[in-house]
């Protein structure tokens, strides 16, 4: 099964808006997707997440497991976003173990949310 991580792509973090240049979350969007990943994960562009007081904010779900909305990232996270969601991906409940979450997952959660009934 697919899990899906979801990118703000609106996400100014503060900056002002710059005719033809792509704001925070776009750019960590396309760094997102320019990386390699397993079939497992799918990466989805979201025109806003409304968490716009956190940075850039992303959100991981999939059908039958917990759901986590994570905010205050940039593009330098990129690595670390990758490898939670994998691991995010590879669980059958959405639960990684504490100590096998990248320290953003830890330490920069906005929300979790139940697993929604099939």
């Amino acid at each position: 099964m697919t899990a899906k991580l979801f990118v703000c792509t609106t996400c100014r973090v503060g900056e002002p808006v710059v005719e033809g240049q792509p704001v925070p979350g776009r750019r960590l969007y396309t760094l997102l997707t320019s990386q390699s990943r397993s079939s497992g994960l799918e990466i989805i562009p979201v025109e806003c997440l409304s968490a716009c007081n956190n940075g850039c904010v992303i959100a991981l779900s999939a059908s039958g497991r917990w759901s986590y909305v994570y905010g205050r990232l940039t593009e330098q996270d990129a690595p670390d976003i990758l490898a939670g969601a994998e691991a995010y991906a590879a669980t059958p409940d959405g639960l990684v173990p504490w100590r096998q979450r990248p320290q953003i997952f830890r330490k920069q959660s906005l929300a979790r949310l139940p697993p929604q009934e099939n």
